[in-house]
């Protein structure tokens, strides 16, 4: 009995302090992050990298030149959007496969998280361990509070040639892998 009046004490302690700082907190976040925008735009060359995939071996966005990519950065692996966005990408991946489409992930996540993420959800598609942010950052998709960073859900569509065909700024993870599905197929019908 004793103990439960401590810690409800303790808790409405913890809660007016909090609330206390809350202020603070809104004026000083958006001086300590920064969501780096980089101007890209529909025709532009796409940014090459290389990184290492959920096993361990280096992927270049430059294999892929001569086919269709889904490009699609996120914050962080095994978490509840993320999971339901790379889910539905792979629920879709055949599709994207017969559009001649290859699928890439990209987070801050190193190769082995990755690896325990792709083998947890059957994922078919590599996962790009995006390490020290600088992909995400040439795309315009990372986000930082001090030393805390990670990618931002953005999807770029890229076209055979390696220029960027279809921008995503703003993704909501559930049925984002089939609006990504209709575009490549009005992109594709459009480039005929």
């Amino acid at each position: 009995m004793i103990g439960g009046l401590y810690q409800a004490y303790f808790m409405r302690k913890i809660g007016k302090i909090i609330c206390s700082l809350l202020p603070v907190l809104v004026v000083l976040v958006p001086f300590c992050s920064a969501a780096e925008e980089v101007e890209m735009n529909v025709g532009s060359p796409a940014p090459d990298f290389s990184l290492l995939n959920q096993q361990g071996r280096t992927c270049s966005l430059s294999a892929f030149h001569g086919q269709w990519v889904v490009l699609y950065f996120y914050p962080k692996d095994d978490t509840p959007g993320c999971t339901t966005e790379a889910c539905s990408f792979r629920d879709d991946y055949l599709a994207a496969r017969k559009l001649g489409a290859e699928i890439l992930g990209v987070s801050v996540d190193s190769p082995e998280s990755h690896g325990k993420f792709s083998d947890k959800y059957g994922l078919p598609f590599p996962l790009l361990a995006d390490t020290d942010g600088k992909v995400a950052r040439q795309y315009g998709a990372l986000w930082s509070l001090g030393p805390i960073r990670f990618a931002r859900r953005q999807t770029f569509l890229i076209d055979p040639q390696g220029r960027i065909a279809r921008i995503y700024r703003k993704v909501g993870p559930g049925g984002h892998s089939r609006e990504v599905i209709e575009a490549l197929k009005v992109l594709q019908h459009a480039a005929k």
